[in-house]
């Protein structure tokens, strides 16, 4: 693993869709501390799909996998395949709003079932002997005041030392999850107060991030930072976290040198018979506020998707860049 004592610091939160191996294979060649997450993958899925969920390049981690699902016993099960296939972290989803979700029973919901997320933790955490994780938001629906959350907390702490909080609360009704992400008002001081209050515990904040001042600032009151959409649309961001962070004499990473390095993954993608589009999707984003993005995004997004389309692609919508 390419990082112990740090481990968590700053990581890269799991995004439904986005966060796929593709994606953090390219966020990889930014960053080499940052703890980078899967997307959300369901219990159920793991165990009864027909093809292979857990699939990932060795050079993605450290990875954590975050799992949905409230089964004890599926939990357990897929805890073991995790960490059987060398990641680095199991992560449980208590954060996730969606409707979907909660016809699932997982996600946000269980907030509301603190003793059952306790169940699924010792559960996992029997079979396994990497960290399981949770992570959740600051509270759901009516059930936001400050008294809820140390309850929830204290339930689950027995079995789990390592949260990850969104520090917004969800509505599990009338609010869809982009919305979610953006109209309850965040309390960053919330957070700071649970590690406080429980300075034994490893807390990790999340939600509205942008910047590494940003960062370094949360920084002095939790342990971990998550940072979600804007190290995917704007990964820059993530070429400076090692020398932020983890080591003052690591490289600053442009993306240029970031898409280059990941030109090799995408010929080897290819030659498998992945189609170009899988990967250009996730590096769109890669040039914010340079000269020529909009060529970039243009050139990938008109010939990425085109029969046949190869490396080459990638190289064309390169020259479009001026990177200085």
């Amino acid at each position: 693993m390419k990082q112990n004592y740090y481990r968590g610091r700053f990581s890269v939160a799991p995004m439904l869709d986005w966060t796929t191996r593709h994606c953090r294979y390219f966020h990889r060649q930014f960053t080499q501390h940052s703890l980078l997450y899967s997307e959300m993958i369901t219990a159920p899925a793991i165990l009864h799909a027909k093809y292979d969920l857990l699939a990932y390049d060795p050079a993605e981690n450290p990875v954590a996998l975050q799992l949905g699902g409230s089964d004890p016993t599926q939990l357990a099960q897929c805890a073991k395949l995790v960490e059987e296939r060398g990641y680095a972290e199991i992560n449980l989803n208590v954060g996730c709003p969606s409707d979907r979700v909660q016809n699932g029973m997982f996600g946000a919901c269980l907030m509301g079932n603190a003793d059952l997320v306790a169940q699924c933790v010792s559960a996992m955490q029997q079979q396994v002997s990497i960290p399981v994780t949770v992570k959740h938001r600051i509270g759901i629906d009516e059930l936001d005041s400050y008294e809820f959350l140390c309850e929830f907390i204290e339930k689950i702490q027995p079995y789990c030392n390592d949260f990850i909080v969104h520090a917004r609360k969800a509505w599990l009704s009338g609010l869809s999850p982009k919305e979610n992400r953006e109209i309850p008002p965040l309390d960053y001081e919330r957070v700071y107060q649970l590690k406080r209050d429980f300075p034994h515990l490893k807390i990790s904040i999340n939600g509205g991030i942008k910047t590494i001042d940003e960062i370094k600032q949360h920084l002095e009151y939790v342990d971990g930072v998550m940072v979600g959409r804007e190290a995917y649309q704007n990964p820059s961001l993530l070429g400076e976290i090692d020398r932020a962070l983890f080591d003052e004499n690591a490289p600053i990473i442009t993306p240029k040198q970031a898409v280059e390095k990941m030109l090799p993954y995408i010929e080897q993608q290819i030659s498998q018979g992945l189609y170009l589009n899988h990967i250009a999707r996730h590096i769109l984003g890669a040039f914010q506020n340079c000269k020529g993005a909009r060529q970039w995004r243009r050139h990938l997004s008109e010939n990425a998707c085109k029969q046949g389309a190869g490396v080459e692609v990638v190289q064309q919508a390169l020259s479009f860049v001026e990177t200085d």
